[in-house]
């Protein structure tokens, strides 16, 4: 609504704008593309009256108000996860291979007279044998437990598809009050007319705030708060009087009495008012004519201390003769000015080292407030984050997209801004391939929280917002954050361990029997003996998602790379081939293995070089440097006894297996051993060009 007429008219907006205190509302000129915390001629639905009277008129109801605007915006489905579009990836690429795989050797295996049923029994089941395909269960796992580690931290888990993002983000994106600061208003201290500390004008403050008997506000509580941790005692200074505060002279009186019977008025209340009714001025032990020059340099530390966003409020006071009846706000005048009181919501006391932390891991911090920008630059300078850049709503409201694209990279304070541009600024750096992160706990959070990679909130936070948020901390702490970057960092990294390990494994794996098959008279493998072949493998891959991670996989944002996924295919592939070829060259050419012997030998090697190599790939260290995960090593071990005895148990005609002579068996574990020194020399090839290209 547009505000016609006003009269002391106060409202809070935290709502919509997270300002700490309520903002005047009065029928004035506003620019057309003001910022919702400049339109101080409008009044918003969902905010509240604190005090005074006012005629609107209503030009705006229901979902077109900002309020409906933020509710409309609460029912779009939320955009895909930057996880979500990795995973899409990575299908569409084994898609690809899998069909170019099954058509080529169904083709070549019909033109050379092959049984068709056989032939396409053996191309599906190299394209059964080339997907990871307990991928869905494997993901499912990790996350899951990853959400419990989370949970052991403070964190509830929402949507479990967000905790991999959660260790991909790069931005975070945060309101400052309640998450940078304490979300209280504290009393940073009571200063004298020359802007020196002055425990004389804390005890008039405090003497004034403990005796006022009105609605009781935050910035009494603040005094009072000070004032006990200082020790001040006013037990025998006894209240006379009061004249209540209002918002006509934007101060409060009351009048006391000390034990010798001297009277004395004490007033607080807005700067401005306090020095209309002072003529006199308190400099050390004397009281002077408050002149020109000397309210000149008042208003000059008033302007220095608004400048770095503190409220600042005056302090005067005055003998007053006794009477028996009441005081009334005529005997506020000729004053004598005390001093000033400062008043600011402190930074938390460990968010300057979570900051540090999160820089360390990759993550940049960047303010978006509602609140003007010298509160938010001043905030920033408190908790020592480097600002780049500042931009405020109505620079932002004259931003075309593109623009925005760029300049929200390098800009660290976002002020002034409403809702709808906090969902703007956080589209526009996803748009610029970052992963971004949000943190808020109001209404106005809503839009923001539902188009961020990774929507936070706290449990003290409106139903809406932790409704719209992927994760609820439990305590509002910046430092819960770090932990659940890291949690979620290791969640990414097992994923991703089971996918090089399987993919690089079986496509080469199934390369090299697609080309075998080309050259024998018989498939290499029974379709059965390759889904055994896979099940097999696939069991210690359960028991990824808690093994070790090394300290630097959680060092940076790491995400998918369908181009690096593609290339470890490739090579580590390529390797497993070879081995293959080898393993079929020994087989047949040295062995004269029959066909029996032929398919067990390959099983057996097939099977135990995807099970070592899961330990090798797992680190990009020398593999006997990192520790694996006690589960992660005893089922592999436990999986490669039941390989090496299955040609020899009772069931194995049951898969086409017979038992193999010693010295065959012993080549192929030999085979297998030197395997895992070729693939160490691969990984540290393939990683140091990895590096290179980085840098």
């Amino acid at each position: 609504g547009i505000v016609l007429e006003s009269k002391d008219f106060f409202v809070n907006q935290a709502v919509l704008t997270g300002e700490t205190f309520p903002v005047e509302k009065r029928p004035e000129k506003v620019p057309a593309k003001a910022s919702l915390a400049e339109r101080i001629n409008c009044v918003f639905m969902g905010t509240s009256v604190r005090s005074g009277t006012a005629r609107v008129l209503i030009v705006q109801t229901g979902r077109a108000t900002v309020f409906g605007q933020i509710a409309d915006k609460l029912n779009l489905r939320p955009s895909q996860t930057e996880f979500e579009r990795g995973i899409q990836r990575f299908g569409s690429l084994l898609t690809q291979v899998m069909l170019v795989m099954v058509v080529v050797v169904l083709a070549i295996n019909i033109f050379l007279h092959k049984p068709p049923i056989d032939s396409l029994l053996f191309a599906l089941a190299l394209a059964v044998g080339l997907a990871p395909e307990l991928l869905p269960a494997i993901i499912s796992i990790t996350l899951a437990h990853g959400a419990q580690q989370m949970a052991k931290r403070g964190v509830i888990v929402r949507r479990l598809n967000s905790i991999e993002n959660f260790g991909s983000m790069d931005v975070l994106c945060t309101d400052k009050t309640g998450t940078l600061t304490q979300g209280v208003v504290h009393l940073n201290g009571a200063f004298d007319p020359e802007g020196q500390p002055s425990k004389t004008v804390l005890y008039f403050a405090y003497l004034n705030s403990q005796y006022q008997t009105g609605m009781n506000n935050p910035l009494d509580d603040a005094i009072g708060a000070y004032a006990k941790k200082a020790k001040l005692k006013i037990g025998y200074e006894q209240k006379v009087d009061e004249i209540p505060y209002d918002f006509v002279r934007k101060s409060l009186s009351v009048v006391t009495d000390d034990t010798k019977g001297k009277r004395t008025l004490t007033t607080k209340g807005a700067l401005e008012n306090i020095l209309m009714v002072s003529n006199k001025v308190q400099v050390g032990d004397k009281v002077e004519i408050l002149n020109a020059k000397k309210k000149a340099g008042i208003e000059k530390l008033y302007s220095e201390w608004s400048e770095k966003g503190f409220r600042v409020l005056g302090v005067a006071t005055k003998p007053v003769e006794i009477r028996a009846d009441s005081y009334t706000r005529e005997v506020e005048k000729d004053l004598c000015f005390t001093g000033f009181l400062l008043f600011f919501d402190p930074p938390k006391v460990d968010v300057e080292q979570t900051i540090i932390d999160l820089k360390e891991r990759g993550v940049q911090l960047k303010i978006i407030t509602g609140d003007n920008e010298k509160v938010a630059r001043h905030v920033a300078d408190a908790v020592h984050l480097h600002v780049s850049r500042l931009m405020t709503g109505a620079e932002l409201n004259a931003m075309s997209d593109d623009a925005l694209w760029h300049a929200a990279e390098r800009t660290t304070i976002f002020a002034e801004v409403d809702p709808n541009q906090k969902e703007r600024i956080i589209l526009a750096m996803r748009k610029t391939k970052h992963v971004v992160g949000y943190m808020g706990d109001g209404i106005n959070d809503d839009p923001a929280l539902h188009a961020a990679d990774v929507g936070i909130s706290v449990d003290t936070a409106v139903d809406v917002a932790k409704d719209a948020a992927d994760f609820v901390l439990l305590k509002q702490d910046l430092d819960i954050l770090k932990e659940g970057i890291d949690v979620g960092r290791v969640t990414f990294a097992n994923s991703l361990k089971y996918i090089l390990t399987t993919i690089s494994a079986n496509f080469g794996n199934m390369f090299s029997m697609a080309i075998v098959s080309l050259y024998l008279p018989f498939l290499p493998l029974l379709a059965s003996q390759i889904l055994l072949n896979n099940f097999l493998s696939d069991i210690p891959g359960t028991a990824i998602a808690s093994d070790n991670v090394d300290p630097e996989w959680v060092a940076k944002p790491r995400r998918w790379d369908t181009v690096f996924i593609r290339r470890y295919m490739v090579l580590f592939g390529l390797v497993s081939s070879i081995f293959d070829l080898l393993t079929f060259v020994v087989l047949l050419f040295i062995y004269h293995a029959s066909v029996g012997e032929f398919r067990t030998g390959w099983f057996l090697e097939s099977l135990l070089t995807e099970l070592v190599i899961a330990l090798v790939v797992r680190t990009h260290r020398v593999f006997f440097r990192s520790r694996p995960g006690k589960l992660l090593l005893v089922s592999t071990i436990i999986i490669i006894g039941i390989a090496l005895a299955l040609p020899y148990l009772p069931v194995n005609s049951l898969f086409g297996f017979i038992p193999l002579p010693a010295p065959l068996l012993l080549t192929i574990i030999g085979l297998t051993l030197l395997y895992v020194l070729v693939v160490e020399a691969a990984k540290k090839y393939f990683y140091s060009r990895v590096i290179n290209r980085d840098a």
